[in-house]
């Protein structure tokens, strides 16, 4: 058996912040914790607001103090979620509101560099891929727009029936 570490854990409180900021008693952390993967899931998955999904949604943090929650999202295009003249950034906080029970204060801030995210790297390669394009040109499409913003490294692996096969393989760059 191999030991695997999540890499998201490995680096957290060295090189990356934690994802939720908050402190509960051992009676109540459990409740928060649901509450917190609820509202990550209600963003990230919500089946009516496709544009969440366009928008780039690097991560999401959660601050709490004793009356209200405190929710931050990294986005590449803060447009898509703010709307126009902020309507659905209302909408949005609104509908959380209703779904934890608290007062909610949502923050948009913009990604700077969104090809030096993972996360949107790989969304976007994500996508690329359902669009059927080839997914040798998409990975060297992406290694280098990733290098040419400025990252020190990058490695992309991909798995599955590459490029429709009939065996299932993985290809490294």
């Amino acid at each position: 058996m191999g030991q695997k570490v999540n890499p998201i854990a490995f680096r957290t409180g060295v090189t990356r912040g934690w994802g939720s900021r908050w402190y509960a008693s051992k009676q109540d952390y459990a409740a928060l914790l649901v509450e917190d993967k609820k509202i990550r899931d209600f963003i990230t998955k919500h089946p009516k607001k496709t544009q969440y999904k366009a928008a780039g949604i690097d991560r999401i943090e959660i601050e709490r103090t004793r009356d209200e929650v405190r929710v931050m999202m990294f986005v590449a295009r803060p447009g898509l979620i703010i709307g126009k003249k902020g309507q659905e950034i209302e909408i949005l906080q609104a509908e959380l509101q209703n779904l934890v029970g608290r007062r909610i204060n949502l923050k948009v801030e913009e990604v700077g560099r969104p090809e030096l995210q993972a996360q949107l790297v790989a969304e976007d390669i994500a996508q690329q891929l359902a669009k059927r394009s080839s997914f040798r040109r998409t990975m060297k499409r992406s290694l280098e727009q990733t290098m040419d913003a400025g990252a020190k490294g990058i490695k992309i692996q991909m798995a599955g029936r590459l490029g429709g096969a009939e065996m299932a393989r993985r290809e490294k760059q």
